[in-house]
């Protein structure tokens, strides 16, 4: 389990293809420290356990499945990732719930500033937006956020400007991909009642919202 908060932009040294398998080397700096065989490390939110230890880099294997369902498929050398061991039963839990089982990816439409506040807007697929509830919390490049909106296939979240260059979130542009991840609590509410009461609408009563609106009304 993790929280959502990233301790350090590792950067990418090789992508190696082996038979059904790609293996990723990562330049992790002080995340090695302590680091062993078999422990869990969220690269950009993705959950991948570490094979070997080499100096300052971990290797790590991913499956084709994890290449085309995140943007892990899109690393080559020099690629930076936001990286988070797993949590301590004794560590501090300062962000949210998060597994490193991403749902999905979201393109990132536009960057709005507001002094020190900056606007993120990201479009998704419905699907992913019918699991977002505004204030709630969303996962997105292993990063905790909170939702300012939610539209039927985009949302919105806050950052704060110092927050931006500590993480690969400084250097996203539009168009690039992110990895999502829902909130794990929310997922299990919908779950429960859906089988309650049949299939959810494809996004939550009254977040019709498009990006134009959104900016209207001030997010």
């Amino acid at each position: 389990m993790f929280t959502g908060i990233v301790e350090h932009v590792g950067t990418v040294v090789a992508v190696t293809p082996r038979g059904k398998v790609v293996q990723l080397t990562i330049d992790c700096g002080p995340i090695v420290a302590g680091a062993r065989l078999g422990d869990s490390i969220a690269i950009n939110g993705t959950d991948l356990t570490v094979t070997t230890r080499a100096g300052a880099s971990l290797r790590f294997e991913m499956v084709q499945e994890t290449a085309s369902i995140t943007n892990l498929g899109q690393l080559r050398p020099g690629s930076r990732v936001n990286l988070e061991r797993a949590l301590r039963a004794d560590g501090r839990y300062d962000g949210h719930i998060v597994q490193g089982h991403v749902d999905g990816t979201a393109a990132i439409q536009e960057w709005r500033r507001q002094q020190e506040d900056v606007r993120l807007f990201i479009s998704c697929a419905p699907e992913l937006a019918a699991g977002m509830v505004p204030k709630g919390s969303i996962t997105v490049d292993g990063v905790s956020l909170s939702l300012v909106a939610v539209g039927p296939d985009l949302f919105s979240v806050a950052l704060i400007l110092s927050w931006v260059s500590p993480t690969i979130r400084g250097e996203r542009r539009v168009g690039d991909l992110v990895n999502v991840e829902i909130d794990l609590l929310g997922k299990y509410v919908r779950k429960y009642l859906h089988q309650i009461f049949g299939a959810p609408s494809a996004a939550p009563t009254g977040t019709g919202l498009s990006v134009a609106r959104l900016r209207e009304l001030g997010f």
